[in-house]
């Protein structure tokens, strides 16, 4: 399957976060890089990644005590993912997305496609990957816990993270 099997978004899959009630889900554990990186981290909402009836990934948005809203304040997004995805066409995936909300130039790309492939591994079943975003700053990921690579570009940061509108 190619990359636009995925067609299910990140920016889709916060959307659905945003929308379902706490009330309806379990409280999991405050995984320890985002307990480290959003001090008092608490569940903001989750939500689960399906293609085709195929279960992609389950994903969790975290926020900090001083959550105000995005894009002023910090949030992580955790994606635990329930298949093999190759780190790769995660980035060329990413980078489709981010075009798709707002042009891009090419050399600006290249370079956010070129630091993304560094930094996003090929994934099995059970393993994570964490984003946060830190405004005006980064956009720093975590790989199964350990720190995997930190994009210090405050426009890529806030464009990864941002909602299709």
């Amino acid at each position: 399957m190619n990359e636009d099997g995925f067609a299910v978004t990140r920016r889709a899959a916060m959307l659905v976060l945003a929308a379902t009630p706490l009330a309806l889900r379990a409280e999991p554990a405050v995984p320890p890089e985002v307990g480290a990186e959003l001090p008092g981290a608490r569940l903001r909402g989750s939500g689960r990644m399906t293609f085709f009836a195929m279960h992609i990934y389950d994903i969790r948005l975290w926020v900090g005590d001083g959550f105000v809203d995005y894009p002023s304040s910090p949030l992580a997004l955790e994606l635990d993912y329930a298949r093999t995805l190759y780190g790769k066409l995660i980035a060329d995936r990413s980078l489709k997305e981010m075009r798709h909300a707002e042009d891009i130039p090419d050399d600006k790309a290249e370079r956010w496609l070129d630091a993304m492939r560094k930094t996003f591994p090929d994934v099995s079943r059970g393993d994570r990957i964490t984003g946060v975003f830190k405004p005006g700053v980064s956009a720093k990921f975590f790989f199964n816990g350990q720190p995997r690579g930190e994009i210090r570009d405050a426009e890529f940061a806030q464009r990864f993270f941002t909602l299709d509108e």
